[in-house]
């Protein structure tokens, strides 16, 4: 499903900046303290801003530096007629991930993109694969151009036009012309805002970037191509409007004109649905719909009669993504189902359910037919290492690994704690469910506690590697728990509206029912709990640190969100609306009210616990501003604070030195607040 726009992170993997439109006046640059000897700490690199931070011992960094550099692999494309893959990866003393071609089961790695912002999305040519495209944005600041990079000579072009934000949509079948979107950014519009926002479809051949042809222009931010019908002659669109609702669309290529198919216009129930792969013989295409029930299921769409199939309604769980196979016999489907993700197989004409295919244990995070041969490629993540890319023969079922995931000398990461679900009742009764890592048994009494809140809000904490956590668990004893508040995807359409509007402090009460639960637990430590999220996360931790500053030892913020209506008006313009959505409009009097009264920068008097606020300068959904008014207010009251900024991120922390920095930093915050 294409939702890269509203990519859900988690603190561990936040940080970035967009054009600046301060709402309060920015923090000063002071420097981190000093050290009596410069020689015996870590002091942060030239693009992060650290004040109120504590020298990082040199002794700290090289602890903890066998948990920095677990070193996994992201399937990104198959090549269009060899057994041939493009594999995302950060290899060894390198800064960022980049693009690599893999041409053999756990061969050598062959470098194609070397640039010092990361690179995660690239294709094949798909008619004769010699050359690929990729995405490449600056800074963090999500802006994106599509460039083009020439195999045998590797030479790079750019193909699109700068100032806009451009995302690679998937090819025609039949000519290497590339289907992707573009939307003007605020920093380059006069006046700095947009009122009226609307996306731009274009095809061209990378390979003659002046073939540029503009096939239509969609009203709003949230549209993503689907799937192109295999005589390239019409494309299925979706239209996302919020995590509730969403529209499927048909484009005429050769026209442009363009008509809603589902739901039908004027029909009033929201529902999502999400266009995916067409049939091989064009008489329709399957979509990803939650409009039958409260799960997202698989459906067929026919389009003749504008009928729907059924194929997964059986299944308890919510659909996430969908592949089908060269000849079109085989229909690949992924399911989530608490947290854990498994693939099943359908026959791809009648659509019955075929034996599901037998994988290393792990949740399954994609999965790709090849075009033209049959292969599937899946990628796995599991508590026992990061993601690790195989291959799977359906003829047979067997399977084979393509990958093998990196752990630093002196780790053996078999050795991790599997996670384990715990549930809690909240303040209306709810169940409310979160995902359990508990330290080793060496480790002896009642455990601290890190709660980390996901972002989104409509993210979902799943099953899989913890990465650097693990040294939270293994080397500090330190409990993780992971909830999954009311707002959270993978538990039906109606949990997910229940922190909508004015229901927002809801899925706050969510974590205050927590803090119960874990001062019941007999092995873990009310007295010691440290929250911590990133994005909606961030706001969430905040909201805490105002609302039970009692019951927690501190909080760290990672791009989060501070003030709902300077966010609102702040936020890059293609996403505004969106976001208007689920946390309400501003501009209604009532709902900003309501927005200003419960921000945690209007109650930012109530923190009285150290808070660790993290930032990106460059970052275009959550401001940079948003950070600074709440530094700032926070250290007027009082309140210990630091603050760790990065001039060349965004909406994470993507470098390996910003992120390790960030993490020496969080450890020392955790040992100041939880361990002493």
């Amino acid at each position: 499903m294409p939702l890269r726009a509203l990519a859900v992170l988690t603190s561990a993997a936040l940080l970035a900046a967009c054009a600046p439109m301060p709402t309060a006046p920015p923090v000063a640059n002071r420097p981190a303290v000093a050290a009596p000897n410069a020689g015996d700490v870590i002091a942060p690199n030239a693009n992060l801003v650290a004040q109120g931070v504590p020298p990082i011992p040199r002794g700290l960094a090289d602890e903890v530096a066998r948990y920095t550099d677990f070193r996994g692999h992201g399937f990104v494309d198959w090549h269009p007629t060899r057994r041939e893959m493009l594999v995302a990866h950060r290899r060894a003393g390198a800064d960022t991930t980049q693009i690599y071609r893999l041409a053999s089961p756990l061969g050598e790695l062959e470098p194609l993109t070397d640039f010092a912002d990361p690179v995660r999305n690239a294709s094949y040519e798909p008619l004769s694969g010699d050359s690929i495209v990729f995405e490449r944005s600056s800074g963090g600041d999500e802006a994106a151009q599509i460039y083009r990079l020439d195999l045998a000579t590797r030479q790079v072009t750019v193909v699109t036009e700068p100032n806009l934000r451009n995302d690679m949509q998937g090819w025609l079948h039949k000519s290497s012309q590339l289907l992707y979107l573009s939307v003007p950014l605020d920093r380059t519009a006069a006046g700095g805002s947009r009122a009226e926002v609307a996306q731009t479809l274009t095809l061209v051949d990378p390979a003659n970037p002046q073939t540029r042809r503009k096939l239509a222009e969609l009203p709003g931010g949230g549209w993503y191509v689907g799937g192109v019908s295999w005589d390239d002659r019409r494309v299925a669109l979706t239209r996302y409007l919020s995590a509730g609702e969403s529209q499927v669309w048909l484009l005429d290529i050769a026209s442009g004109e363009r008509r809603q198919v589902l739901p039908l216009p004027g029909n009033a129930e929201k529902a999502t649905h999400f266009a995916e792969a067409w049939k091989r013989d064009d008489s329709g295409f399957f979509i990803v719909s939650d409009r039958g029930g409260e799960f997202r299921e698989l459906m067929f769409y026919a389009v003749a009669d504008a009928k729907l199939t059924s194929i997964t309604r059986h299944i308890k769980g919510g659909i996430e993504g969908v592949s089908l196979s060269a000849d079109g016999r085989l229909l690949a489907a992924w399911a989530s189902v608490e947290g854990r993700v498994n693939l099943m197989f359908f026959d791809g004409d009648v659509f019955n359910e075929l034996p599901s295919p037998a994988l290393p244990e792990g949740s399954v995070t994609a999965a790709r037919f090849h075009p033209r041969l049959p292969l599937l490629s899946f990628a796995l993540n599991s508590s026992k290492g990061p993601s690790q890319i195989g291959m799977l023969l359906p003829a047979d079922g067997s399977s084979q690994s393509w990958t093998r995931p990196y752990a630093p000398p002196g780790i053996d990461t078999a050795r991790f704690g599997e996670q384990q679900i715990v549930r809690w009742k909240s303040f209306d009764g709810r169940e409310i469910s979160g995902l359990l890592n508990l330290p080793p048994s060496r480790f002896a009494g009642r455990r601290p506690v890190l709660i980390d809140i996901h972002g989104g809000p409509e993210g979902q904490a799943s099953f899989g590697f913890m990465g650097r956590y693990n040294y939270f668990l293994e080397e500090l004893g330190v409990a993780v728990i992971q909830p999954n508040v009311r707002g959270s995807s993978g538990f039906g359409k109606t949990y997910m509206t229940l922190d909508d509007g004015m229901k927002r402090e809801d899925s706050v009460k969510d974590i205050g029912a927590l803090l119960d639960w874990i001062a019941r637990q007999p092995n873990l430590d009310a007295s010691r709990v440290l929250v911590s999220g990133g994005s909606y996360g961030g706001y969430m931790s905040l909201a805490v640190a105002t609302n039970y500053a009692d019951r927690i030892a501190g909080a760290i913020d990672v791009v989060g969100i501070s003030n709902f209506v300077s966010f609102l008006q702040n936020t890059e313009s293609y996403r505004r609306d969106l976001r208007r959505v689920e946390y309400g409009d501003e501009r209604d009097p009532a709902m900003r009210e309501f927005l200003t009264r419960i921000s945690p920068l209007t109650n930012a008097a109530k923190i009285s616990k150290p808070l660790f606020v993290v930032q990106g300068r460059n970052d275009p959904r959550v401001p940079y501003t948003e950070a600074e008014q709440i530094v700032a207010k926070a250290r007027a009251n009082g309140t210990r604070v630091w603050y760790l900024r990065a001039e060349n991120e965004g909406h994470g922390f993507t470098r390996k030195e910003n992120a390790d920095f960030q993490f020496y930093a969080t450890v020392m915050f955790m040992r100041e607040t939880l361990l002493k």
